[in-house]
């Protein structure tokens, strides 16, 4: 199987990561000179590698491609056509601003499942507000459960609202791979 993935930080890239974790080949696009920030996240460090950015980076393959220039855009629609999977996780709109949206991956790869994770839908008031698991974990409540009462809520040591997201994001992505094997269709 392979999966395609599409941008940065920890809820997408999460979901890569189990993928690959599970045996798929994924193939993790990042920006020219813009790399994804985990690469740098985290304290620990050998050979000038972040521990971090290697538990997060295992079992891909990394190439640059600029999805918005034409031969970067040609690139990424030959490996969607041969891809069984893609997941990205910009703000909603991103991937249709660059002629790259479901519509097209699909006329390129009608079985393509797309994993879309964003913080806040797709579609709706707030689709094109940026997510962070930070925001999330304080809106929904979670982070008022941690720490102590008179003080401020914690940050807690896991991005539980991105691995969270990430998680439900490949459950979203096995259904539909096993619902593929009866349509025909992502």
């Amino acid at each position: 199987m392979l999966v395609v993935e599409l941008g940065t930080l920890i809820a997408g890239p999460f979901a890569g990561r189990l993928l690959g974790d599970m045996g798929a080949r994924v193939v993790k696009i990042e920006d020219p000179g813009r790399p994804d920030p985990l690469r740098t996240w985290g304290q620990g460090e050998r050979d000038g590698r972040r521990h971090f950015w290697t538990v997060h980076a295992r079992n891909k393959e990394s190439i640059t491609l600029d999805l918005r220039c034409p031969d970067g855009a040609a690139i990424f629609l030959d490996l969607v056509a041969r891809a069984d999977v893609v997941v990205e996780n910009f703000r909603p709109g991103t991937l249709e601003k660059w002629g790259l949206g479901p519509d097209r991956l699909h006329e390129v790869n009608p079985g393509l499942v797309i994993g879309r994770v964003s913080g806040y839908g797709q579609t709706g008031p707030q689709a094109t507000r940026a997510g962070y698991a930070s925001v999330a974990e304080g809106v929904s409540g979670l982070r008022h459960l941690n720490g102590f009462p008179d003080r401020p809520p914690p940050r807690m040591a896991l991005s539980i609202g991105d691995t969270l997201g990430g998680m439900f994001a490949v459950q979203g992505i096995l259904a539909a791979l096993l619902a593929r094997t009866t349509t025909g269709r992502g």
